[in-house]
């Protein structure tokens, strides 16, 4: 997790860009050394994340809850887990419920401060890196899984639980050491929940940042997209002759691909340039970091929509996820009654027919 809002405003808190003087003053203060990086100092970077923000992980949160609920009330009860992509739909969906998880409590910080204490802080950008992590990881999965099922004819499922076990460790594996440090500190009367590495004069805070985000752009973006663009090239050179439905699967599995990489590339290449900007490699004007952490902003963002759009892929456009839903929709209370206000002939005469069988079975 790196909000950008959150940092800006944090280095905003330690420099005097707040009305309140400071009670109290830490023991020691993570942002006393970024003696390479003065000109951040100087900007005041507003409040537009405040605004609008919570407004909008409030609206990922109970899109993408009730929609990944469904996703997972639909593989688990309709299609039962039956094949490997299966199992995979089920992990991201409980990936994605990770990351919208984490979304109140980060949409009443960013509007507020941290008020839930210091381990909640551990707990849930802990719950949000992983969650990040394992999304990707599960989509390159089924990349995986496609390639397999669909060029060599096998359906891997007895390895589902296995793969996706090793996915989560992977994931877990991805976070560190970020997960070591987040934690919360004091500003100016205000309790800020972010990543605090434990720096000094030979690891500069920037230098942990740097590194964070390079993992980031390499093992989250960059590998998964070659590997996936690897195998489905692959998919595509074996079955360009194949038939219409498995064309169809073919083309809606790279279109889940291509929305993910739409949310989260943007993001990336706007972290990429925010390197740039602490090596100094480019313009460090204030005005260019607004520009910047407004970027940053914005992509994250865009970036969380993909919780809300995977169910909607998933369940609602691919044919086999329609039917279960329907089925299972039809088996509820409010479907049963819906079917027989539908069709009251239909329902009278099956009443009637179990009626007048009766007697006959007794004679």
């Amino acid at each position: 997790f790196d909000s950008t809002y959150f940092l800006s405003k944090t280095i905003a808190l330690t420099n005097g860009a707040v009305d309140d003087e400071p009670d109290t003053v830490t023991p020691f203060n993570y942002y006393d050394e970024y003696s390479d990086f003065d000109s951040s100092f100087a900007c005041v970077y507003g409040d537009h994340g405040a605004r609008i923000l919570p407004i909008l992980y409030s609206l990922y949160f109970v899109v993408g809850f009730l929609g990944n609920m469904l996703v997972v009330w639909v593989v688990c009860m309709a299609a039962k887990l039956r094949s490997m992509t299966d199992i995979c739909l089920l992990n991201l969906a409980l990936a994605d419920l990770l990351l919208v998880s984490s979304l109140p409590f980060l949409a009443h910080s960013v509007r507020d401060q941290w008020v839930f204490g210091d381990v909640m802080c551990t707990v849930v950008l802990s719950v949000y890196h992983v969650g990040f992590y394992s999304v990707i990881f599960f989509i390159v999965l089924m990349s995986i899984d496609q390639y397999i099922a669909i060029v060599h004819d096998v359906l891997a499922r007895t390895y589902g639980i296995l793969a996706s076990v090793v996915i989560w460790i992977i994931a877990v594996s991805a976070s560190f050491p970020e997960v070591m440090h987040f934690k919360t500190n004091h500003f100016s009367q205000q309790i800020v929940c972010n990543l605090f590495y434990p720096i000094s004069d030979q690891n500069p805070y920037f230098s942990f940042r740097i590194f964070g985000i390079f993992k980031m752009n390499v093992i989250g973006l960059i590998i998964p997209l070659i590997i996936i663009g690897l195998f489905y090239s692959l998919i595509l050179k074996k079955h360009l002759t194949a038939r219409s439905s498995r064309k169809q699967n073919i083309c809606h599995v790279i279109t889940v691909m291509v929305v993910f990489f739409c949310c989260y590339a943007p993001y990336n290449v706007a972290a990429f340039v925010k390197v740039l900007e602490l090596k100094e490699l480019i313009s460090d004007s204030c005005d260019f970091s607004k520009a910047i952490n407004l970027s940053l902003q914005i992509t994250e963002a865009l970036a969380y929509s993909h919780t809300c759009i995977n169910p909607i892929l998933f369940v609602f456009v691919r044919e086999k996820y329609r039917k279960h839903l329907v089925s299972l929709l039809y088996k509820t209370p409010c479907g049963r009654l819906q079917f027989m206000n539908n069709n009251p002939t239909q329902a009278t005469g099956s009443v009637y027919s179990q009626n007048t069988e009766r007697p006959s079975t007794v004679v």
